[in-house]
């Protein structure tokens, strides 16, 4: 019996990294950007908003997709998802052949996100269950086929695009997600209570420090460590998502490096790449040195790239830039899942890490659409990141702050300062 579960379990990983490659294609969004301005002649602040309903609804998504998996499983939460998502698609297709913004924002923006978000929690919430002899690592593996969905979805985008229009891409884009959403979601299930690899004992820091006793999702709430990890990967989300959602214009820009289309799309790829590497580097590496310590580092590291991005104006230096803001964006990511599961238990991960990622929803709102206004009205992109910038040295001492509460099963809830940095 123990094998048979082993031997699943990693099933059920290649059907999340599989679901995940499909649903992370939101982040090739700027492929479409450029087009869809000049071809309709919408407005730069008007279709960027197309991008942040998707992601704001995303986080909608992935609170009712955590709360409706710990009742049911994650199968049927998981197929759900996946024909809104295809759905999402198939919509965004017939607004654009209609000329339909609004229609495109309820087809990429409100379905579409809804399904990600449905989606997006399933395979993570599943796998912390499965695997917690490599939690922060499986659940980085589990959110790295996310980050990796705009390298697959953005050179074929473009060149559908070109060759048979924007109707088309959607529409082809939508069957394909619909198809392999839904049969990898029926690799899904969850482990037996209480299950175990076989010989199997928390022997690490880290490990040692999680909780072992599972919050309900109450609970959990009513700490404020909770919001801790809610506004810490609201800021992460900020950031990066700020480069991300501009990536394609960005790099096209004559204030940086003035690229091709085709080349810039390129770049939409390699941040796609790094997003994917670091949901699993750093989710490796949180097991070693603790999350809260990664997101230390997450923040170090952006803030300097951010001061220097204005100052770049070298495709190699502009390149490796993205490369890292991509790698710290996916690296919180990557960390967030074990690190609530280490804060909460993983009994009701769902739930919980639902709740946690609407802060990825609502980071999307403030700065992909500062930055589309600052660049509509001044030209330039370098005051964003500015900004940014001075908002991650502020947010530096978050992590210090990062202590699990602590709860053993029969006690009062109380909150305490025994942490797992």
């Amino acid at each position: 019996m123990a094998s048979e579960h082993v031997r699943n379990r990693w099933g059920i990983a290649v059907a999340a990294v599989l679901m995940q490659i499909c649903l992370g294609a939101v982040y090739g969004w700027s492929v479409f950007k450029i087009p869809l301005m000049r071809g309709e002649h919408w407005a730069e602040t008007a279709v960027q908003l197309t991008f942040t309903l998707a992601i704001v609804f995303l986080g909608v998504g992935t609170v009712i997709g955590g709360l409706w998996q710990d009742r049911v499983g994650p199968r049927v939460v998981a197929t759900v998802a996946g024909v809104l998502y295809g759905i999402g698609y198939l919509i965004s297709g017939y607004a654009a052949s209609l000329h339909s913004l609004n229609l495109l924002y309820l087809g990429y923006g409100i379905l579409g996100g809804i399904g990600m978000g449905m989606g997006y929690i399933t395979p993570v919430a599943t796998l912390v269950k499965w695997f917690p002899d490599r939690r922060g690592l499986m659940t980085g593996v589990a959110v790295c086929g996310y980050g990796a969905g705009a390298l697959v979805m953005s050179p074929i985008a473009a060149r559908l695009i070109v060759s048979k229009g924007i109707p088309f891409t959607f529409d082809a884009l939508g069957i394909v997600y619909l198809i392999v959403v839904v049969a990898t979601a029926q690799s899904y299930a969850n482990p037996p209570q209480g299950w175990r690899p076989a010989g199997w004992e928390p022997r690490s820091t880290v490990a040692k420090a999680a909780s072992t006793y599972d919050f309900t999702v109450g609970e959990a709430m009513a700490t404020w460590q909770f919001w801790l990890l809610w506004i810490m990967l609201f800021l992460n989300v900020s950031a990066g998502i700020m480069v991300i959602s501009q990536a394609s214009p960005m790099a096209q820009s004559r204030e940086f490096v003035g690229m091709t289309a085709l080349a810039a799309a390129g770049m939409v790829g390699l941040i796609s790449i790094f997003n994917a590497l670091g949901r699993v580097f750093w989710a490796w590496v949180s097991d070693s040195i603790g999350r809260a310590k990664v997101y230390f580092l997450l923040y170090v590291i952006q803030a300097a790239v951010f001061f220097t991005v204005p100052y770049l104006h070298n495709a190699t230096t502009f390149s490796a830039a993205f490369a890292l803001i991509g790698l710290c964006y996916g690296g919180g990511f990557g960390t967030m899942p074990s690190f609530t599961a280490d804060f909460f238990g993983a009994k009701y991960m769902g739930g919980i890490y639902g709740w946690v990622l609407l802060a990825w929803g609502a980071g999307a709102i403030p700065t992909p659409i500062m930055a589309a206004h600052l660049h509509q009205s001044t030209g330039t992109f370098s005051t964003s990141l500015r900004i940014i910038a001075v908002v991650m040295v502020c947010s530096l001492v978050l992590p210090l702050l990062a202590t699990r509460p602590k709860r053993e099963p029969g006690s009062v809830p109380a909150a305490s300062l025994a942490g797992s940095r």
